[in-house]
């Protein structure tokens, strides 16, 4: 027995000194990248401890106690060295949404509720231009705007937000779906709100399909707000009630927003589905207002009795201006983006706080001078006001819902994302350095464009896009998240 305990002592040991790297001579490697005596924080085994981080090839390859040499060194004493953040709801997908976003600690910005209605053309155009990390869903929302000539750009104003599809229109959606998750969409995005003539058996055939690809339903519910038989609780409901009956993992996108004051007990209601067995998650950004179109069905009529808001608290992001029933019937025939203050700070809170909602932004394209600060400051403002200041959660906590929970979310369609939101030997070396101390968010609804601060360094693909806390120019190391394609 002794015997056989040298030998497995033996071969361990063996088995350890060979996984660490060596350099052609015998000594230790160098790397690519190191990062020295940094906190290292992985939400999947909840180490918490001073590591040396070891990076080549765009992959971390060591985390050791031991000092590790690199070509590149960066020091992170006093820092938090996490996961790089996964946005699993962000629809400003352009380059100067991509800077802001890297200032604030994402790595990997997804568009997975409005999503796309031609997959394979949307990767194209950002393909080897892109900044951080990025992928798409297959939308209903365009696909249908697609087959029924919808006049909207972004989001439907015409037949697509108003009118039921005829059978053909609805053979031809759900071939749209169909073909954008055959081409590697990450999951199904869909904003019921804004396609509210869409049926019911409509909104169900797409869960089926997405059910058949093992596809997350992102979901928009068909009714938000407090007014009976149009509450959140009823939208959310609907979906319940089709995951269940299709198979389709859900998520609920923007509790908050859906809820509003009673968002705690469409929390409740998802916790319930969970306990039961169902695969149903959702998300919040952390902020007491939305934004969205005030051109949609949104704000078709009776919309302030269903949100429980008036004209003064919409504010017309291209001026500031809060708006009156005068100017409200101006821009709405022009169409725009709007800022909506509905959310109470206590629904905020509770959302923020709950282990079970996922951080996602919800940003929105850069139009006006007065977009929504949450596209540029979620992440940090998590971090700082609701880790740091208010104590309402953990900093692993936080972490594990920013990283580790959206790659799960996606992991099982997408197998690029098991690579993702965890700092582990083999994992992708997408990592965002933090202080603890100081990340804070800047942008504020008075002035949105304004990049988060305590974030000096973060790394896609095992390059820097932000050094010293500013970005680096002309890299472009950010790389298709894609599930398989058929």
């Amino acid at each position: 027995m002794r015997i056989l305990n040298w030998m497995i002592a033996v071969s361990l040991a063996g088995w350890l000194f060979s996984a660490r790297p060596l350099a052609a001579d015998g000594a230790a490697a160098i790397f690519d990248v190191v990062i020295l005596h940094g906190r290292v924080m992985d939400p999947e085994t909840n180490l918490d401890a001073i590591r040396n981080v070891g990076i080549s090839n765009g992959k971390i390859r060591e985390i050791s106690e031991n000092e590790l040499r690199g070509k590149e060194t960066i020091e992170a004493r006093g820092l938090v060295v996490a996961p790089g953040f996964v946005d699993l709801h962000e629809h400003g997908q352009e380059p100067r949404n991509y800077q802001f976003q890297a200032r604030d600690g994402v790595t990997t910005s997804l568009e997975l509720e409005a999503g796309t209605d031609d997959v394979d053309k949307w990767y194209a155009e950002r393909e080897g231009k892109a900044l951080i990390n990025f992928g798409v869903s297959v939308g209903h929302i365009p696909v249908r705007m697609r087959v029924m000539k919808d006049p909207g750009t972004f989001l439907p104003t015409g037949d697509a937000a108003h009118r039921e599809a005829t059978a053909e229109e609805l053979k031809a959606i759900n071939e749209g779906i169909d073909r954008g998750l055959k081409r590697g969409g990450l999951a199904v995005g869909m904003g019921i709100n804004y396609t509210a003539a869409a049926t019911h058996e409509e909104i169900l055939e797409v869960f089926r399909i997405a059910a058949s690809a093992n596809a997350s339903v992102h979901v928009h519910l068909r009714h938000a707000g407090l007014k009976e038989p149009t509450t959140g609780l009823v939208g959310l409901q609907e979906v319940i009630a089709d995951a269940v009956a299709s198979g389709a993992p859900l998520h609920v996108v923007h509790i908050t927003s859906m809820g509003l004051r009673t968002t705690p007990t469409l929390l409740e209601v998802i916790k319930g589905a969970r306990a039961r067995g169902l695969d149903v998650t959702t998300e919040c950004y952390p902020y007491t207002a939305g934004s969205t179109a005030l051109e949609s069905a949104i704000f078709d009529e009776g919309w302030q009795e269903r949100q429980g808001i008036t004209y003064k608290d919409v504010q017309w992001t291209k001026t500031g201006e809060r708006l009156t029933a005068e100017t409200f019937a101006k821009y709405r025939k022009e169409g725009g983006v709007v800022v909506v203050f509905s959310i109470p700070e206590e629904a905020a809170r509770a959302a923020v706080s709950d282990t079970l909602v996922m951080i996602a932004s919800d940003g929105m394209p850069i139009t006006g001078s007065k977009v929504h600060p949450r596209g540029q400051a979620t992440f940090a403002r998590v971090l700082g006001h609701y880790v740091r200041q208010e104590k309402v959660l953990s900093l692993m906590t936080a972490l594990r819902k920013m990283t580790l929970m959206p790659a799960q979310r996606l992991e099982k369609r997408a197998p690029i994302f098991r690579d993702k939101g965890r700092i582990r030997a083999g994992g992708d070396a997408d990592i965002t350095i933090f202080d603890p101390a100081k990340v804070i968010d800047k942008a504020t609804f008075a002035d949105p464009l304004q990049p988060s601060g305590g974030i000096p360094f973060v790394l896609v693909n095992g390059i820097a896009v932000v050094r010293d806390g500013q970005l680096v120019n002309d890299v472009f190391p950010g790389r298709a998240a894609r599930a398989p394609m058929q």
